[in-house]
């Protein structure tokens, strides 16, 4: 990976002191992501991990009959198969292209070197796990305890904050897929925002209109995740005064190594 075009642009690796993403540099490729596109399948070899630098990856439940469920997502703030900085060689879930864009990939051989090399590295690893872990559990609880019109605001919110855009190129039949539901529920659900002036609705396509609108309209939980990736991660998430959580001396010494 060579050239000022292909610097990475993912949150995470440009979080890596610049030494140790000069020593990365070489061992990274750039690649496009499609829409739909499987990244690494269930049950499959985790013998790449992706760090998006633009566009949304979902991390996706297959269950037996080929119907799947959205678990997280990942955009510039993440990586693709966290199971690799516990030296896990498969993958339990799907990792699926939401909104097409690209990824800078390493093996998983240059990441476990990573892992045992560079401990600002394993540091960031490890604070992006917690990230991800609490981002999943707060996604199931949401399921269960919220309405749809709630969980559709927090969805796209989530999207935004990852692919830093407000025109999201996704459809009415992702969107129910993702959520777990039919289509005709996603449609009212997003009629419901759109005549509230929130969101505006076209071919394949969702525009966040007004933003603070529909952090409103969301549920908690948007708020929640934001808050917990940026107080592990303060280098993808800018905090506001409002969502940061107090943290400790020692917090904030290991977060700057």
């Amino acid at each position: 990976m060579s050239g000022s075009s292909n610097r990475p642009r993912n949150r995470l690796l440009l979080a890596l002191p610049s030494s140790d993403l000069k020593r990365l540099m070489p061992e990274l490729e750039h690649i496009r992501c499609q829409r739909e596109q499987i990244l690494v399948d269930a049950d499959g070899s985790l013998e790449h991990v992706f760090f998006p630098d633009s566009g949304v990856v979902s991390v996706v439940a297959v269950y037996e009959d080929g119907s799947i469920i959205e678990m997280a997502t990942i955009g510039r703030e993440g990586c693709t198969g966290v199971q690799a900085a516990f030296g896990i060689k498969s993958s339990s879930v799907r990792f699926l292209v939401q909104i097409p864009g690209s990824a800078t990939k390493m093996s998983r051989a240059v990441f476990t070197r990573a892992m045992s090399s560079m401990p600002a590295f394993r540091s960031l690893m490890y604070a992006y796990v917690q990230a991800f872990l609490e981002q999943v559990l707060v996604s199931g609880a949401c399921n269960g305890a919220h309405g749809l019109k709630e969980r559709l605001a927090r969805w796209l919110l989530m999207m935004r904050d990852r692919d830093d855009d407000d025109e999201l190129q996704i459809t009415h039949d992702l969107l129910a897929e993702m959520l777990g539901v039919h289509r005709p529920s996603i449609t009212n659900a997003a009629r419901e925002l759109e005549n509230a002036g929130l969101i505006a609705r076209g071919r394949r396509q969702v525009t966040i209109v007004d933003r603070q609108g529909l952090e409103k309209a969301s549920c908690e939980c948007y708020r929640l995740v934001r808050m917990r990736v940026a107080f592990h991660l303060p280098k993808t998430y800018a905090q506001t005064k409002e969502h940061a959580p107090k943290r400790s001396s020692r917090s904030r010494a290991s977060n700057r190594n």
